[in-house]
């Protein structure tokens, strides 16, 4: 039952995802006039179908995702008729390429907002108190416990959790003595830093203690907009500073995000939702990246015929898009190898 629910949760959420990203497509190229002709949730074979206005709407098969299909989307059967998408005026094809990215990006501050409503704000209590410790790490091997408040390390007193880091990060591969409160009772232990398997800075395997507050409606929006800047920064500056420094991005490719969304499946709502609002947010920025085919690319391409005052020949829209491919097809093989690797398997390429 639970790989079931896990299939399910991995189906739906990405399928969702998309879905919504494609739905931000159709709403603006309806408001722009576009002839749509499909309207799918998911790919392969029709399960359900219904045609309004010109415009077949339908369910399908495999529930991964959904496209939006527009009269003259296509360079090879593009006509120049009104109300095809190519057709459209620079501006209004930007539009239509954007709504995309900005419905994950809505989608996304909608999670963030509805987890910090009902499941409140966290943050590490400002006393230096235990949330938690890591089995068969230095502090549950000393009978550390949830809810202990480190007083003293060392003989230095301590009063933050960054206090714990200061005192700890120049004594890897040392017994220290703590000073340790447990409710009404004060008493020492000894414990054997370990040296962090990356860093080489001291550590004792523990997690901060979790503290929720309640927060209203508008500053949960507030907040889920916050996260969704704040994840937005954060990639960019990860990918960033990879790209100045030559080194390889650690990035997620499908099994990847399979994986993850299989745990947070099992670990509950609240998990699950976090996991789709990153996603999600995730979905929308890649897709503002200036790749040809992408939108971000597609964006570019308009923004030059607006400043050209002209409309690229349709050649160059397929060139353009062939490379797009090309690109993107390049990203999801590095992005499965690296999969592969993590998983373990990186031995199956010898």
């Amino acid at each position: 039952m639970t790989i079931i629910l896990q299939i399910l949760g991995i189906g739906i959420g990405l399928g969702f995802l998309i879905f919504i990203h494609e739905l931000g497509h159709f709403t603006a190229a309806r408001l722009c006039s576009v002839r749509v002709l499909t309207f799918s949730f998911g790919f392969g074979p029709d399960l359900v179908k219904y045609i309004y206005k010109g415009t077949k709407y339908c369910i399908k098969l495999i529930p991964f995702g959904g496209f939006v299909a527009m009269a003259g989307e296509d360079p090879d059967k593009a006509t120049g008729a009104s109300g095809e998408y190519l057709s459209l005026p620079w501006y209004k094809k930007i539009f239509i390429a954007f709504a995309g990215p900005l419905s994950n990006y809505i989608l996304a501050v909608v999670f963030f907002a509805a987890i910090f409503n009902f499941w409140g704000v966290t943050q590490a209590s400002p006393l230096a108190q235990i949330g938690d410790t890591v089995e068969a790490q230095p502090a549950d091997k000393a009978g550390l416990k949830s809810d202990d408040i480190i007083k003293n390390i060392d003989g230095k007193s301590v009063n933050t959790w960054v206090d714990i880091s200061e005192n700890l990060k120049d004594k890897a591969n040392k017994t220290i003595l703590f000073t340790i409160q447990r409710g009404t009772y004060t008493f020492n232990v000894n414990v054997a830093v370990a040296p962090n398997p990356v860093t080489d800075l001291g550590i004792i395997g523990i997690y901060p203690k979790i503290i929720r507050e309640n927060v209203g409606i508008f500053k949960s929006i507030e907040y889920g907009a916050r996260s969704a800047i704040g994840q937005t920064i954060m990639t960019i500056s990860y990918l960033a500073d990879k790209i100045l420094n030559l080194e390889k991005p650690d990035i997620a490719g499908p099994l990847g995000i399979m994986q993850v969304m299989a745990k947070a499946t099992k670990d509950g709502v609240e998990n699950y939702l976090t996991l789709l609002a990153i996603i999600s947010v995730a979905l929308g920025l890649f897709n503002l990246f200036p790749i040809p085919f992408v939108d971000g690319g597609m964006i570019v391409l308009f923004l030059i015929e607006g400043i050209i005052k002209k409309r690229l020949g349709l050649r160059i829209i397929q060139v353009y898009n062939t490379i797009g491919i090309i690109i993107i097809g390049g990203i999801f093989i590095f992005a499965t190898y690296s999969d592969l690797i993590r998983l373990g398997v990186g031995k199956l390429f010898g």
